[in-house]
């Protein structure tokens, strides 16, 4: 399959080329068609699928096959995400694939001015992608008008629901025309998802694609180390490492200003960024971690959803997260494009449980591997991980058995796809110079 086969103008394929790409994700293989043909879909698709180039391109085809009116641009596709990074992004992707149409598209959410956000929509734009709080606010002041709006996306819906956006988001849909074609994409389709896509989508296609799969080049370990310890084992491995670039997970806003304190002492250049930041901070802390000025970037996860950064080559949770799923959004930072790389997890005696339950969704026990001098705790830690209790189905807790111990200068393999059908290879990037790339 290749993207000249799905429809798509030579005026896209040409950018799609130029980006080094030429065979579709499989979520862009099966999303394309269906948006194409005008279809609502509800699509599941975790971070580092490829999913924002599976309604970007289809998108600005339909833009180019069905012009608008002469005149002041009417917004005709709105996108709804839940963060400024993602909004960025699909921004970005947008430009990037339409830059050889005349199509206008403008990115707009909160923690910036909103005059420059304003003359730009009163200039006209085809595209607008924003969070869900700045354009309510733009509607109230009467310089964003829905009306005319043929093409919904709901990006990352069930982070919206998270983050608490329902109230807003069923207000902008009171704004909406009636009729129109709906995209919705999710990481999860809970039943919150599944009632939100209820009273949004018309008879849709339903699409998943490697849901709760982790990917094959993806390198995943543990390391097993008492929570006093875990900053100084991290300091450990950044410096001895040499790791030039590496995000790190904590929970909370709080632990990350923490955590990026103490690196900072250390010696290692590190930023946080989360939702108390400035968007003037977020953005500073992200250019500086592309350029190379910081080697370490700690996030909450709300604030890492839309980061796209490639070539990252380590992910550490340095805190375990508290939803099995959001451990899969995570690691999925690395290893992508074809690259392979390194997720590493810092597990104390209280997180074991939460362990457990990843392992479950993704169906592969996680290599433990040792670093001497870092191996405080690990007696009880290892009768924890031998005797934790299943939890409940919905909690997707599970057993730890069988666990296997490398020492720190052993690899460990990457970890396989779990439910692999027998003699159906696994969708996976097209290795650096080994095969053909895809794009996000």
């Amino acid at each position: 399959m290749t993207f000249e086969k799905l429809g798509l103008s030579e005026e896209i394929l040409r950018a799609v080329r130029e980006q080094g790409y030429d065979t579709p994700t499989p979520i862009q293989a099966q999303a394309i068609p269906v948006v194409l043909n005008g279809h609502d879909i509800m699509a599941g698709a975790q971070t580092g699928t490829g999913k924002t180039a599976g309604f970007t391109l289809p998108i600005l085809k339909l833009l180019q096959q069905e012009k608008a009116g002469h005149g002041h641009r009417p917004i005709r596709v709105l996108v709804l995400t839940p963060t400024r990074e993602l909004a960025a992004q699909v921004g970005e992707s947008m430009a990037t694939y339409g830059k050889y149409l005349p199509m206008r598209t403008a990115v707009v959410f909160g923690g910036v001015g909103i005059n420059p956000q304003i003359d730009k929509l009163r200039r006209g734009v085809d595209i607008l992608v924003a969070t869900p709080g700045r354009l309510l606010d733009l509607v109230n002041q009467k310089a964003a008008d829905l009306s005319k709006v043929e093409i919904l996306v709901l990006d990352e819906a069930d982070r919206m629901l998270d983050m608490g956006f329902i109230h807003d988001i069923r207000k902008v849909m009171a704004l909406l025309p009636k009729k129109r074609q709906n995209l919705l994409f999710s990481a999860t389709f809970s039943e919150d998802i599944k009632r939100l896509a209820s009273g949004i989508l018309h008879q849709p296609v339903l699409v998943e694609v490697a849901r709760n799969e982790t990917s094959g080049q993806i390198k995943q370990v543990v390391h097993l180390v008492g929570k006093a310890n875990k900053r100084n084992l991290l300091a450990h491995l950044i410096s001895t490492g040499d790791w030039k670039q590496v995000l790190v997970f904590t929970r909370t806003k709080h632990g990350a200003n923490r955590l990026t304190e103490q690196l900072e002492k250390d010696g290692i250049q590190a930023a946080a960024i989360h939702g108390n930041k400035s968007q003037t901070a977020r953005t500073k802390a992200l250019a500086g971690f592309k350029n190379g000025e910081v080697r370490v970037l700690v996030a909450t996860d709300i604030a890492a959803r839309g980061l796209d950064i490639d070539q990252l080559p380590h992910v550490v949770n340095y805190e375990l997260p508290n939803v099995p799923e959001d451990y899969v959004h995570r690691i999925g930072r690395t290893g992508r494009a074809g690259r392979t790389g390194v997720a590493m997890s810092l597990i104390c005696h209280e997180e074991i449980k939460l362990l457990a339950g990843i392992e479950k969704l993704i169906r592969t026990d996680i290599p433990v591997i040792e670093v001497e001098g870092f191996t405080t705790d690990m007696a009880s830690l290892k009768s924890a991980a031998a005797n934790a209790p299943e939890q409940p189905e919905q909690q997707r807790g599970g057993h730890r058995q069988g666990r296997k111990r490398q020492s720190a200068n052993h690899e460990a393999r990457p970890a396989a796809h779990p439910g692999r059908r027998r003699g159906k290879p696994a969708a996976r990037s097209g290795g650096e110079g080994k095969g053909p790339s895809r794009p996000r």
